[in-house]
């Protein structure tokens, strides 16, 4: 039995070439999207189950309120607060204060850059690290000590070789000895590092760390098996308050579940993150998968016609509508097995399309259980959905009639025909819809005004003599005649940088407690940065610079006076300054929202070490090539900073690069767009054939009568473009719906404009037509003797 009905599914593949490879073909293409978006999501969901106590670590952000509004602050925590938590709080039996931050290794003549952390102890067995060389007892014994991650110590000492003790000049300064070589983490974890350093060196003359007052670090706890999460987490909320009384801020427990699928916090609760893109492309795959199933139970029912006299016939012989029903749905599964084989080929051939398109290294692993599962399942699942309707429809045909000739009656079958055309290009339609807004919203963002000009405008971490030959810098710089100005920062342009509360001025409300970005600069930044003066002016004063005076942002000039601030005093960090000048407010941090206000101070001794100058910002003239600009900053940073690599990145590209999720839905959608049309264009392209082929001699006949190439085209286009125009019809109010949930998310939004309705529905229109109008003008050319001479 078995073996008749891989003969006869065979047979019928045979016979019907062109149908079973639109069926194959649209099936293959909507497991290929699948599994792709597969291998995403599981890369999504499995970010940080490297580590094994991710049931019991979590991270401790803070909550802090201004202006009557909680927000929530991460790598914001005080210095005392993990050893506190520790020794106060049952169920915490381990807690480390981290920072990160950048090193320049040496080792004879190989230097290298990497990023880590100055780290606690407990960090090790938080995070579960595992070590090559050494152990987690003995890493931190000295204070000199260093761990270095395995790829580091390949690139320092080479491959093989025992790193353990050795030496490393760090920064061009200061010496640290290899303690330790840990496995190197995967990509898909959210906090990474390529070396641990103790804490205590790098708190060594920072006072301040050990103040409640002041935010700075990174802190995560582990809590014991049989700790009670709730009640863990509330005395978590209430230490902050109890150590620093009157302070508005408490920390709270974010598990490392969540730290990479969950974390937007609006109001101090969290509102979601990356999951809800895990949930949108999970369903966006069932939906593809749908309409590739669609086209098999469209062109299965079109057909029945053909397979109508088979039916008949084998129920007449005996055969069972069971039997009948259970060919039928072998039929489908063989056909979406051999979808799968050819997905496969696809997936080898896409995926590392894929992972430049998503920015990750995926694997196709087609030999892991999890992914054999997958592709099992899902070619189960597309056999019978794709198959059940069209075998419980065909085994339904009476023997009697069909035998007799008597037409099949298509009434049902074809209203559900013309209702799943329409669902296809409905869902066509809203991804057209959803593609062009979502490009529209990051463009509507990326072109706003951002109160500076990224454009020529490089920057370059702070490292070694860059501070202590500014002066020499910038005027080689400049006389290479190729740049206009040079200068520093305390934090970059975009970041969110240091900020606090504090600030006050005659007039104002007692109970105000305003939140107030800072930044310590050399006078050359404002005109660096492209920063317009509106009032007042800048540090310079007949070409010296000011430095007991500050510059502020036109947001809080007006908190302060509607009218004119120049000259009026502001207190902030424990001293009185005088306004000099008020810049229009730029766009950092936060790209959709409106950014706090800003206070530019300038520091030339920087007495206050904690805000020294972390960036040099170099802008070149417009025109100049850009090649030639980095070549001759190269040559000047050797000159004046030669035990440091020249290392630089522009502006333009940070500021696109915090847009990586909004642009990451804008790249999927376009795909799945596209993807969407061609499976609807396929089973659409079926359909208009098989009509074709079914009015053949009807179309014979209208020819010798004298009708037109044109009116037959529009004879056999007219109903599957009605179709469509009622998939635009519902696709419209649907699209608005989902799209305004989703920009309700931003603060700076575009509005939408119904001439992108009117856009995406011009666009499935024309799609439509060119698809059937192909197979109508092929048919409305034929010979009609050809069509008539059996007749």
């Amino acid at each position: 039995m078995f073996k008749n009905y891989i003969k006869i599914a065979w047979r019928n593949l045979l016979k019907n070439k062109v149908f079973s490879m639109i069926n194959i073909f649209g099936l293959a293409i909507g497991i290929t999207c699948a599994s792709l978006i597969f291998l995403w999501v599981e890369d999504e969901l499995n970010f940080n189950s490297v580590f094994e106590k991710e049931d019991q670590v979590y991270y401790v952000p803070t909550n802090q309120r201004y202006e009557g509004e909680w927000r929530t602050f991460f790598r914001s925590t005080p210095g005392p607060l993990a050893e506190d938590m520790k020794n106060e709080i049952p169920g915490i039996i381990r807690s480390v204060r981290t920072t990160k931050s950048e090193f320049l290794f040496k080792v004879n003549e190989n230097s290298i850059t990497k990023t880590g952390r100055h780290a606690d102890h407990d960090i090790f067995e938080i995070f579960g690290l595992s070590f090559i060389e050494g152990n987690a007892q003995e890493a931190f014994a000295n204070p000199e000590a260093i761990v270095l991650s395995r790829k580091t110590a390949d690139q320092l000492f080479g491959e093989n070789t025992k790193a353990l003790g050795k030496v490393i000049k760090v920064n061009n300064l200061d010496n640290y000895v290899v303690t330790g070589v840990i496995e190197n983490l995967p990509e898909n974890v959210t906090y990474t590092f390529d070396w641990i350093a103790p804490f205590e060196r790098y708190a060594i003359g920072k006072e301040w760390m050990t103040e409640y007052g002041s935010n700075f670090a990174d802190t995560f706890v582990e809590l014991s098996p049989e700790a009670d999460f709730g009640t863990v987490d509330a005395k978590v909320r209430q230490i902050m308050q109890e150590k620093d009384e009157g302070n508005d801020t408490y920390a709270f427990l974010h598990s490392m579940k969540d730290w990479h699928l969950r974390d937007n916090f609006e109001g101090g609760k969290r509102v979601g993150g990356r999951i809800l893109y895990v949930r949108l492309f999970s369903i966006i795959a069932f939906i593809i998968l749908l309409i590739a199933c669609i086209n098999f139970m469209n062109l299965a029912t079109a057909r029945s016609e053909k397979r109508a006299n088979e039916v008949g016939v084998r129920k007449a012989l005996g055969s069972g509508r069971k039997k009948i029903i259970v060919q039928f749905i072998f039929e489908a599964l063989l056909m979406t097995t051999m979808a799968t084989g050819v997905s496969i080929i696809f997936l080898l051939i896409l995926l590392p399309h894929f992972n430049i398109l998503i920015e990750k290294n995926l694997t196709l692993g087609i030999l892991e259980p999890l992914h054999i599962g997958f592709l099992f399942v899902i070619t189960i699942v597309c056999g019978f959905l794709a198959g059940v309707y069209p075998a419980f429809y065909l085994s339904s045909f009476k023997p009697l009639e069909v035998l007799k000739g008597i037409k099949v009656t298509h009434g049902g079958a074809s209203l559900i025909r013309k209702g799943l055309v329409i669902g296809q290009f409905t869902v066509s339609i809203v991804f057209i819809i959803s593609t062009i807004l979502v490009y529209q919203q990051i463009q509507h963002v990326k072109s706003r005004s951002l109160g500076y000009d990224k454009e020529n405008l490089i920057t370059m971490r702070v490292k070694g003599d860059m501070v202590k030959n500014f002066t020499a810098i910038k005027h080689d710089m400049i006389n290479s005649g190729m740049i206009t100005n040079v200068a520093l920062n305390s934090y970059e342009t975009l970041s969110a940088g240091n900020n606090g509360s504090g600030v006050h001025w005659d007039g104002i409300d007692p109970e105000s407690d305003l939140l107030v970005s800072y930044r310590y600069i050399t006078p050359e930044f404002l005109s660096t940065a492209g920063m317009e003066i509106i009032n007042g002016r800048d540090f310079y004063t007949n070409s010296l610079a000011d430095t007991t005076k500050v510059v502020i942002t036109k947001s809080l000039a007006q908190l302060i006076d509607q009218n004119n601030v120049v000259g009026k005093m502001i207190g902030s960090r424990g001293k009185q300054r005088e306004i000099i000048g008020v810049i229009n407010d730029y766009v950092y941090g936060d790209m959709y929202g409106t950014s706090d206000p800003v206070i530019f101070f300038f520091d030339p001794e920087q007495e206050n070490k904690r805000f020294s100058y972390r960036n040099m910002y170099v802008k070149s003239k417009s025109g100049a090539d850009i090649t030639q600009v980095l070549l001759t900053m190269k040559d000047i940073m050797y000159r004046h900073n030669p035990a440091f690599p020249f290392e630089y990145s522009f502006v333009d590209d940070s500021f696109h690069s915090k847009f990586k999720s909004e642009m990451l839905v804008g790249k999927l959608s376009r795909v799945f767009a596209i993807l969407a049309i061609i499976l609807s264009c396929l089973g659409l392209f079926g359909l208009a054939a098989y009509t074709a082929e079914q009015r053949n001699k009807e179309i014979g006949i209208r020819k010798v009568l004298g009708a037109s190439v044109f009116g037959v085209v529009r004879l056999l286009s007219k109903e599957f473009i009605r179709l469509v125009f009622l998939a635009i019809l519902i696709a419209i109010p649907l699209a608005w719906l989902m799209m305004q949930y989703w920009l309700e998310n931003f603060a700076y939004r575009i509005e939408i404009n119904w001439t992108i309705f009117l856009l995406a529905g011009v666009i499935a229109i024309g799609i439509a037509l060119i698809t059937v109008s192909f197979q109508a003008i092929k048919a409305a050319t034929s010979n009609p003797v050809d069509s008539l001479r059996t007749e």
